[in-house]
């Protein structure tokens, strides 16, 4: 069974930083593609940022510029580094994945960002 697991949210003010963390656990072949999705109260949730195995990067426009995702040297583990958050970017940030063609998702953590 592979399972994730986030950690790093809270509550901070605007212009401040937040980093947050995903674990992969379990059996996996190789270094899979990862990605940070939030979920905002009356929004859909959106694709924050992504890594693929071979370690190349995307991200949305709202927060380009600002976030970085990065894996550890373990592997396992992946980054989300959140600088200058903004009030708009309170949500719940989930990370997931895809085995064997099923979405492996996190529990999520919440992110809070005070003005």
């Amino acid at each position: 069974q592979v399972q994730l697991m986030e950690s790093g949210g809270g509550l901070v003010q605007a212009g401040g930083s937040l980093r947050l963390s995903c674990v992969v656990s379990g059996r996996i072949f190789g270094i899979v593609a990862m990605g940070w999705y939030r979920q905002a109260p009356g929004k859909e949730r959106e694709l924050v940022a992504s890594i693929t195995g071979g370690g190349s990067t995307t991200y949305a426009d709202s927060v380009n510029g600002r976030f970085s995702i990065s894996r550890e040297r373990d592997w396992r583990w992946v980054n989300l580094q959140m600088n200058n958050l903004r009030p708009e970017d309170t949500a719940v940030y989930s990370c997931k994945t895809v085995i064997r063609g099923r979405e492996v998702w996190g529990q999520g953590t919440q992110v809070t960002v005070s003005s």
